[in-house]
């Protein structure tokens, strides 16, 4: 079978790369080897966001009291069903996906794709031919030789989606977006979490100020905090605890949990995909490609966690619309990453885009800053959540280069700095830009007022 395009994985960059084809009057296909949507929509992104409303739903009942509401009983959490809601939301995006394939004409094949080079494809013993192959094969979680997961008691985020039942005590390692939206979710719902990081702060790409707010979040949660932490191994003793060896700054110390939760990022899905043999060079586990995502091999492209970029869906999803609109001869302009958001659904959220102030003072760059706590803002005041921060940098001509936000639905607000970074605005812009109230975007206008010196309300 000739296809125009053939995009090989169906996960954010994968079914957007499709359809987006197909929309431009293309012949495409997809192959998937697992679920239509990828691990982002059914063992990632979604899935988890679904659990963290759980334990958001079941912190407020707990808090019915501070807002007027009497409670009869006891309110507890009910993993199952918790994951049992997670599941469902799962399957009905998955059928969205499946949906979106076939109303724009997108043919699904199902198996494991390997390239044979001059735009042929074998799926599991079935050749198909394309003038242009798109890799978008995602990544899965890494595992390290010091922790190997078990899949019981050592587990990585694909299980920790599904337990069967909360245990007492949990060790995650590592405190990227997925190891803290982890230790959050399994904190809210009573268990003990140590969150063990290897970096001097925890969410070691975000703002000082923000990892520091967030280390007094978990506190308040009663989490354990291990910054500066080496794990050195991890072990699953006789009666089934877990052993975990930690160098911090005060020596060697064992660490013991009922489960371990390996968050130690994700690895690259680029294995037996016969890369070399079709002439597509990697680097460190990366395709490498050029501004529009060629490969070194004509006619082959790659968007995605397969490339050094930011492994964020919404990334692969941007990547794959300027890949195939560059190959359909729309001329495109490259993807700005300077631009990328970037959210974490922890309780405080956090949200953020363009550079932190370590970064700037690194670059040499001049930048002022404009500060708004949530304890000043009327409508946080009035949802019983004031924790948290807007935190602006703007450049010698007052352009914004960065936003750094803690705070309830704090992932809603961060479009309106990501907008603003790339049309290049300024603080007076902002600050003159007519904010609805009460809202928490307030925080933003307000922001941009004590970077000029004009704050109101603070």
């Amino acid at each position: 079978m000739k296809y125009d395009i053939i995009v090989i994985g169906s996960g954010p960059g994968g079914y957007v790369a499709a359809i987006r084809a197909a929309q431009l009057g293309k012949k495409v296909a997809v192959v998937e080897r697992a679920e239509a949507g990828g691990v982002c929509l059914n063992w990632g992104c979604i899935p988890t966001k679904a659990l963290l409303k759980s334990a958001q739903v079941y912190n407020y009942c707990k808090s019915a009291e501070h807002y007027g509401l009497d409670f009869a009983g006891e309110v507890r959490p009910n993993l199952e069903k918790i994951v049992a809601r997670s599941r469902g939301v799962a399957e009905t995006m998955n059928k969205g996906v499946l949906f979106l394939l076939k109303k724009n004409n997108v043919e699904l094949i199902n198996g494991f794709a390997k390239l044979k080079g001059n735009g042929r494809i074998d799926v599991d013993g079935t050749e198909y031919e394309a003038d242009h192959i798109v890799l978008a094969t995602g990544a899965r979680p890494r595992e390290m030789a010091f922790m190997p997961i078990d899949g019981e008691r050592v587990i990585s985020s694909r299980q920790a989606l599904t337990l069967a039942k909360l245990p007492e005590t949990m060790i995650v390692v590592g405190s990227g977006a997925i190891g803290s939206e982890f230790a959050c979710l399994y904190a809210s719902l009573g268990v003990q979490v140590t969150l063990v990081e290897y970096m001097p702060q925890i969410m070691p790409l975000e703002d000082e100020e923000v990892a520091k707010t967030m280390e007094r979040a978990f506190r308040k949660l009663r989490t354990t905090v291990l910054t500066s932490a080496t794990v050195k191994s991890v072990t699953v003793a006789e009666d089934d605890t877990c052993r975990v060896e930690v160098e911090t700054r005060k020596g060697l110390e064992t660490l013991t949990a009922e489960v371990v939760l390996s968050a130690v990022g994700i690895q690259s899905n680029i294995e037996n995909m016969g890369l070399e043999e079709a002439g597509v060079k990697t680097d460190r586990g990366k395709v490498v490609v050029d501004p529009f995502y060629r490969t070194s091999a004509p006619g082959v492209y790659a968007i995605g966690d397969i490339i050094p970029t930011p492994a964020l869906a919404h990334v692969a999803s941007t990547e794959a619309i300027c890949c195939v609109e560059a190959i359909c001869g729309l001329d495109p302009a490259p993807v700005d990453y300077t631009t990328v958001p970037s959210c974490i659904f922890t309780t405080p959220e956090v949200a953020s885009v363009g550079m932190t102030e370590q970064r700037a003072r690194e670059q040499g760059i001049e930048y002022k800053v404009g500060r708004f706590p949530f304890t000043a803002s009327g409508k946080a005041t009035a949802a019983g959540d004031r924790d948290g921060f807007v935190k602006l940098l703007f450049d010698e001509q007052d352009r914004l280069i960065g936003a750094h936000l803690v705070g309830a639905n704090v992932t809603e607000m961060i479009a309106e700095p990501t907008l603003a970074k790339s049309l290049g605005a300024t603080a007076h812009a902002i600050a003159r830009t007519i904010h609805a109230h009460p809202t928490m975007n307030e925080g933003l206008m307000e922001a941009a007022e004590a970077a000029l010196g004009q704050a109101v309300h603070i």
